[in-house]
């Protein structure tokens, strides 16, 4: 009886939970995407001209064509009806006709390219994150370590994403000629589940993700080395170790407590590991998203920009959504605040 009632009461915490959460959550999409909306059409320069520039015509043709794709695609209807037709289409799972890449759908396009972002960007969290406050705990027991540690966080969180992919691609890839510097697998090869293709695959990998989990290592290291050394010096600490209790008893509970604010501090750089993964894309010419909105971008092509910003506003608001489920399940004391007792 006493379970069902847990049970009952762990529900009804979720439920409020999510319901608060759900609702901020949806003003932030629709804010994020309207954004998303509006800003590749305050950029300067005309889309349909890049597209009929690339067919070889006569100029009349070409006032002909430039018509014809600028009615296809509605950008010669006001402004505000064509933000109402791209919700409408947005509910429909309908992201436009790619102008780059035309004819391609946006949602094909960016479809073919998801897998490769998130191959590349949800291992280099995880390792970068388990690694990092693994490291940062241990170098802050022993200070010869730290003294040297330290300085070396510190350059590697305030790297750039993009200096440091240039960096390893140079050395790596240049002067050692270890890895491949561009692709996602060699040009010879087609798709498949062939180890030839895992294995070259794997090649093409290593480096993008290597300078993501560098980077968002040192974050991580001196976060939880600076949290466990207050942890450490902490009263409850102090009592533990007067009543006798082992190092290793006291060292655990504060990885316990220091590793809260870690978990928030994930919610938070998923925004700019995202960003990393966007410009890493680009110095390696690594297929993924951040790679094709470079393609948008220089060609002008609305669609596939807000198509691109879409499924990133979406993925890191879905990140920061579960992080807040783990917060839940981690911190009893929000627990007690959305019901008034632990």
């Amino acid at each position: 009886m006493v379970g069902g009632v847990k049970i009952i009461k762990g529900v009804k915490i979720l439920q409020k939970y999510l319901t608060r959460k759900i609702v901020v959550y949806l003003l932030t999409f629709f804010f994020a995407v309207t954004i998303d909306w509006a800003i590749p059409r305050f950029m300067p320069g005309n889309p349909i001209n890049v597209l009929v520039s690339r067919f070889a015509a006569l100029p009349e043709s070409i006032k002909v064509m430039q018509s014809y794709f600028t009615q296809a695609f509605g950008l010669d209807r006001p402004l505000l009806e064509q933000y109402t037709s791209f919700w409408k289409a947005l509910f429909r799972g309908d992201l436009g006709i790619s102008i780059y890449l035309y004819p391609q759908p946006v949602l094909k396009v960016i479809l073919e390219a998801l897998p490769y972002t998130i191959a590349v960007l949800l291992p280099a969290i995880f390792v970068s994150f388990m690694v990092g406050n693994r490291l940062g705990a241990f170098v802050a027991r022993k200070k010869r370590l730290d003294n040297t540690a330290l300085p070396i966080f510190y350059t590697l969180t305030a790297s750039p994403y993009f200096w440091f992919g240039i960096l390893l691609a140079w050395f790596f890839g240049v002067v050692l000629k270890w890895f491949p510097i561009a692709g996602a697998y060699s040009y010879l090869l087609r798709r498949s589940f062939s180890w030839t293709f895992i294995k070259s695959f794997l090649y093409h990998w290593i480096l993008p993700f290597s300078s993501l989990v560098l980077v968002m290592l040192g974050g991580w290291a001196i976060g939880m080395r600076n949290m466990i050394i207050y942890e450490l010096e902490a009263n409850y600490s102090r009592y533990l170790e007067s009543c006798g209790a082992s190092q290793k008893l006291i060292r655990k509970y504060s990885y316990r407590n220091a590793i809260l604010p870690q978990v928030t501090g994930l919610a938070i750089q998923l925004g700019t590991a995202v960003a990393g993964t966007l410009t890493t894309e680009i110095v390696f010419s690594y297929p993924g998203i951040g790679y094709i909105l470079m393609q948008g971008i220089l060609n002008q092509d609305y669609f596939l920009i807000q198509g691109c910003f879409l499924f990133i506003v979406i993925g890191v608001l879905l990140a920061n959504f579960i992080v807040d489920l783990f917060y839940l399940i981690l911190d009893p004391r929000i627990r007690k605040t959305y019901t008034g007792e632990v």
